[in-house]
């Protein structure tokens, strides 16, 4: 067994790795032609990756004009611990005010602590995610190749 193959994680591997972890560093094409890398905090709708983001951002304006983009989500400390997961996407953007705060919703209940996934918003939170989401758009990522890594799979002292 090749160690690409021993360390790949599985479908159900990487979903339960995007529930934990908190941040994706997003790939884009810049109007230079560099890359161009920003964070940003997502949500899992049925195996998917989905943000939200200012319609003006750098980001949206990029995948306006090419919508593809590579994002990645990783963690650990020390070459031992080391796993993530790197999609290469096709990206939907949303513009519809329905889709938008959705996700915005769904994101709000995700990060703040306390909120299960759930749990109706406070009607003021609800109020603010819809005055924002004129002003914003919400991203699909569609996968078209995945490539995953988890270092811990490996043998101890193997690296």
């Amino acid at each position: 067994m090749s160690r690409r193959d021993q360390i790949t994680m599985t479908d159900a591997e990487a979903l339960a790795f995007l529930d934990e972890e908190r941040t994706l560093v997003c790939a884009t094409i810049g109007p230079r032609g560099w890359p161009h890398l920003m964070p940003l905090w997502y949500v899992v709708r049925d195996g998917r990756l989905w943000a939200w983001t200012f319609a003006k951002s750098q980001k949206a304006k990029n995948l306006e004009r090419d919508p593809r983009a590579t994002v990645q989500v990783e963690a650990g400390e020390s070459y031992d611990q080391l796993r993530g997961v790197m999609f290469e996407c096709e990206v939907t953007m949303h513009h519809d005010l329905e889709t938008v705060a959705g996700v915005g919703g769904e994101v709000l209940r995700r990060y703040t602590p306390g909120l299960s996934p759930d749990e109706p918003l406070h009607p003021d939170a609800a109020a603010l995610v819809q005055g924002q989401a004129s002003k914003r758009v919400a991203f699909e990522f569609v996968e078209v190749r995945r490539s995953t890594w988890d270092h811990r799979k490996l043998a101890q002292g193997v690296y």
